[in-house]
This record gives structure tokens, sequence and C-alpha cells, in this order.
């Protein structure tokens, strides 16, 4: 037991070690939409249930599930991918703000945002409907954009990170988002990045670019193989060998399930479906009753091994194959519900094994298991705790239907480390507040900071708390005491008293500490706190922010989060002023605020926090 314990703690080192690290994430991303409904009759017009629609829900998916996993892990994720601009593109740059990620997508005009949505009834996905064709090609200036946002965030990055050469990772899923100016430049700036992870459909598209790690499905290695292989080799014994047409085979699936009879594909045929999705006839991968082969996509995997061989044994068996074709240092070739098959430089295959679940839950527990692989090589690790890590984070992201995120917090649970290791008041005092943070320091816990008067709280400061919290492990929230408000923003103010204003405050889920300042600036809680990360708000850049010099000589970064439009406290108390005079638009009875009108601060210096 003393063993397994240490063994827990060393994995959750590990996981400490990540926080922060920048990492950089391009590909296809889509918007994932869950439909549940209940249905208890027929249609008269068909044999078909008749659906009344209970929930929705949106989340991010693709390349932007990738991100979302970084950041939820404890990375610092930066996302840059081409994205409509429509409603679906706006629901997806909602789902970055709340997961903390920062969001570098760029808007292509015409060119829809992908959607998978899904109608559930009792958990059972009845059907998928997809949207946005991955034909529709990024035209000239859609490049150039996209390129210009890369090279942006790899320097946004870098300069975040103290000079550290970020990570990259490539999600490359056909729907277009990677066309081959963009996969050059990638592979021509390949030295700007520490660790390159790819996750790509067709990974022959890749080559050149030398990733320290790729996680191909079964099916995606198998047809990486026969197009690498050229004609048949014979076999020796129980030595394992590839049969595939001679010409270049169809694209081929991106699911894999087991026992599905695959259809009959020729060298010539043209697939009806997207680039990288199943087709009916081709999109499935079989693993015969004997055990001795898998077929599929006009690739047949044979062997002689005998009875019971798996996709395990055959992955295991070409892991060096896969290395050399790809470049890559480490291979891992996951297995949906059997879990995967890392292979690195050493030549020492590892197996590791997960949980079977209805395929409702398991949508995007790939995205989670690349993630946390390429945190943990980032962050050094070992293989084979990268390969634990990954595989834990995939597998406990699995228990409910929805897209999978894994948190860093549960992934700490699963290792059984506490990770709510404080039972201070949401209300502290500044004499507490070093004690405090020195504890969450202990604890390896990153710390964000914001301040402000958050005198009539409204649904932007909440969003603007929200998206500050996801920054970090611990939210602090200094508020301007009552005094300090009035030299700020006139005798009017505040509306509230600060008791009020803090107490509300601390009410919020995604606030941890609440502290009040006398002195116009938090220079001094600023000097006290450290923080990892400090916020404001605004549309303006870090840089003109006036504490901007004082967090950055303190080791920590400046982030600044736009607003929610027409949500501020002066227009707040506007409408009220307007509400308050009778339909002649003289003064209902004599108002304090009457002569007190201020003007509206510029929109470069406007504040969420104001």
């Amino acid at each position: 037991m003393a063993g397994a314990a240490a063994e827990q703690r060393r994995l959750a080192t590990v996981v400490e070690s990540w926080l922060g690290r920048p990492v950089l994430i391009v590909g296809d991303a889509m918007l994932d939409e869950w439909r549940f409904a209940d249905s208890d009759r027929l249609c008269r017009e068909a044999p078909a249930p008749v659906l009344t629609l209970r929930r929705r829900i949106s989340a991010a998916g693709g390349a932007a599930n990738t991100a979302v996993n970084v950041a939820a892990l404890g990375g610092r994720a930066v996302l840059v991918a081409p994205v409509g601009a429509d409603v679906a593109g706006d629901e997806l740059h909602d789902c970055l703000d709340r997961a903390g990620v920062w969001d570098r997508t760029v808007n292509q005009p015409g060119r829809p945002t992908p959607v998978k949505r899904r109608m559930l009834a009792g958990n059972q996905i009845l059907l998928r409907e997809d949207s946005g064709d991955p034909e529709d090609a990024l035209d000239h200036d859609g490049v150039v954009r996209l390129l210009t946002a890369l090279s942006c965030a790899t320097e946004e990055l870098r300069a975040a990170a103290g000079g550290e050469a970020p990570t990259l990772v490539v999600c490359d899923y056909g729907l277009g988002a990677l066309p081959a100016p963009v996969r050059a430049w990638l592979v021509e700036n390949r030295q700007r990045y520490a660790t390159v992870a790819l996750d790509a459909h067709d990974l022959a598209d890749w080559r050149g670019l030398a990733p320290t790690v790729v996680t191909p499905s079964f099916a995606e290695a198998t047809r990486l193989l026969a197009r690498a292989g050229g004609t048949t080799r014979p076999t020796g014994g129980t030595e394992l060998h590839l049969e595939h047409p001679d010409g270049d085979v169809a694209d081929g699936p991106s699911e894999m399930t087991v026992g599905a009879a695959p259809g009959a594909v020729r060298a010539d045929d043209v697939p009806s479906g997207p680039v990288g999705e199943p087709t009916p006839g081709e999109g499935r991968v079989a693993l015969t009753g004997d055990g001795l082969s898998v077929t599929g996509t006009g690739v047949t995997v044979n062997t002689q091994a005998g009875e019971g061989v798996d996709r395990a044994v055959l992955a295991e068996s070409r892991l060096a194959e896969l290395r050399a074709h790809t470049g890559a240092d480490v291979v891992a070739v996951t297995l949906d519900t059997e879990g995967a098959v890392v292979g690195g430089a050493d030549g020492e295959p590892r197996r590791s094994h997960s949980t079977p679940v209805p395929a409702s839950h398991a949508v995007g527990a790939g995205d989670a298991y690349l993630a946390a692989m390429t945190l943990a090589l980032a962050a050094d690790a070992p293989l084979p705790t990268a390969a634990q890590l990954a595989q834990l984070a995939a597998t406990i992201t699995v228990s409910d239907t929805g897209t999978c995120v894994c948190r860093r917090d549960d992934l700490l649970a699963a290792l059984g480390q506490p990770t709510d290791t404080t039972s201070h008041p949401a209300m502290v005092g500044g004499d507490e507040l070093d004690a405090i943070v020195a504890e969450y320091r202990e604890a390896g816990r990153s710390v964000v900071f914001t301040n402000g008067c958050f005198d009539v709280l409204h649904r932007g400061h909440v969003r603007y708390l929200e998206q500050a919290r996801a920054l970090g492990d611990l939210l602090i929230v200094a508020v301007n005491s009552d005094g300090s408000v009035r030299r700020l923003k006139g005798p009017d103010r505040p509306v509230n008293p600060v008791e009020d204003r803090g107490a509300l405050l601390a009410a919020l889920a995604c606030v941890d500490h609440v502290v009040v300042f006398e002195e116009d600036s938090p220079a001094a809680l600023i000097e006290a706190v450290r923080p990892d990360v400090y916020v404001k708000g605004g549309d303006y850049p870090p840089e003109l922010v006036p504490e901007a010099p004082l967090v950055r000589r303190l080791g920590g970064q400046v982030r600044t989060l736009g607003y929610v439009p027409d949500r501020s406290t002066s227009a707040i108390i506007e409408r009220i002023r307007s509400h308050s005079q009778d339909p002649s638009g003289h003064p209902a009875e004599p108002s304090a605020y009457a002569d007190e009108r201020q003007p509206e601060p510029s929109p470069r210096t406007h504040t969420q926090a104001s």
C-alpha cells in the first residue's frame, strides 16, 4: 500500500509540474452540440420516435476541445484555428472563454464553423448531423491570416513564459483547417517549439514535422503502414505483415468498430463522405473471429501468431515502423475502449487499459488523452509516466454523456491527492492573505488576482470572474473600500457599501477569497500575493495595464479579458436614472444623481470591474 501511495504522489508531482506550461493548439476546431430528448411514442407518419427536446448543451470539439483539456489540466492553452462568422462560431468562442483558453481563432466569413449535432433519447444517440463542408477550402487571405495568427500566438506564448519555447499540438481531422501552406509553415518552423504533438487522420500529410509524439487510432496507424509499405512482404514464422493494393487507398475511417463487416473498397474508389470521416461502405475496420486478421479500407493485417491475437498485439509489433514513418520519438496507438499501446526510442512497448463505456460517454476522450500526454512529455516526464497519466485522464472523463474534459483537480483526486487544502473563509483580511497564499503555494496551486469596485454586480462581472478563475487554481478578488470608490468614481459612488459588495462576490462559486483594500491602487496587495496571473477587464492590451510592470517584475503574467457589451455599472445606473423620470421627462423626485452624470469612459479604458 505504501508503494502505491508513493507512486500516486510521484504522478501527482508531474501534474503539478506542468502548471502554466505554454501550449499552442492549431487545427480543426468544431462545435459539439448535444440535444437530450424524451420519447414515449412513435409518430404516425413512420416507425420513428416522437422526440420532445428537454435540454441542449454546446461544447468545444476537435482541436478546440484539446485546447479546453489543456487549460483544464493546468496548461496555458492558446487556440489558433479558422472559425466561421456564424452562430456556431459565436458559441464556440463562448466555450473557449469559459474554459480560459486564449482565443486566437481567425474568423472566416462565408466558411461555416463545423458542427456535430447529436440527438439523444435516454442517453442513446439516435442520430448525428454534421455540418461544415471540408471542401470549403480557406482562400488565400484566410491562409495568410491564419499564418499570421500562428506566428503571433507563438511569440505571445514565448513572451508570457519568459522566453521559454512553447509546446505545439497539431489536430488535423481532415476538415480543411490545415491546408498545404499551413502544414509547410509548421514543418519549416518546427524549431520554434520545444515539444510537438500530432493527432492526424492522415499522418502521411505530415512528413518532415518530426513530432515528439503522434497519437493515431488503430485505423489511422494501419492506413499509414499500408501507404508506406510498397508491395506485400513475405512472412517467416509468426512475423506480422500488411497486404494492400498497389495504388493509394481511399481515405479511411476515423472511428473503430470491432466486429462490423468492412465494405469492399477498391483503390480507385472515391469516398462519398468528408475526408477523414467514416462512410457507410468503407468506414469500419473489423477483427475476424479467429483473431488472425484486421481488415478495412483495402488494408489487411495478417498474423500467424495463432488464436487470441488482438489489436494491441498487432500494434505493438509495428511500433518501430510507425516511429520510422512518422519521424516521431513516441507513438501512442489508441485502441478506444481497449486502452492504448505506446512505444518510444527504447523499443519497449507499454500497454494501458481502459474500462468499456457507452459510445456517448467517450466523445472527446482522445482529446483528454492527447492533452495529458503532451503536457507530461513537455514537463520532461518519463514515457511510462506520461502514458499512465494520459490513460488516466481519458478514463476518468467517460463517466457521463457529453464531450469529455479532464480537469486537473479530477486527475489529482484520482491519484488520491487532496485538492481542497484549506478551510479559510471567503472573506479575509489583508493580514490573513499572506498565510493563505503561502498555503496554496506549498500545495503547488496557481494564484489568479483581480481587483475592482464591483459596485453593482451584474452579468458582465460574473462572466469576467468565471473567465479569470479558469486561468488558475485560486481566484482572489480585491475590492475597493467605500472611500477608495468615492475618490475614484465621484461622491455619488458606491451605490452599495463594501460589506454588501464583498458578500455578493464571496457567494460566487468562481471566487475563492475576497479582500478589501483602502488604497486607490492594489499595488501593496500585488506585492503581498505575487500572483501567477493578474487579470483586468477591458479591450486594451496588457501593456496598458498600470500594474503590469509590477506584476511582471514579480514573475507573473497580465491578462485582459473582454467585457460583455452593454453590461457595465455605469450603464445600469444610467438606466435607473432614466426610469426615475416621469413621462414628461422631469425627475419624479429629487435624486442625488441628477447633477452628477459622469461621461462614459472611452472603449479603450472601460473595464469590466467598474
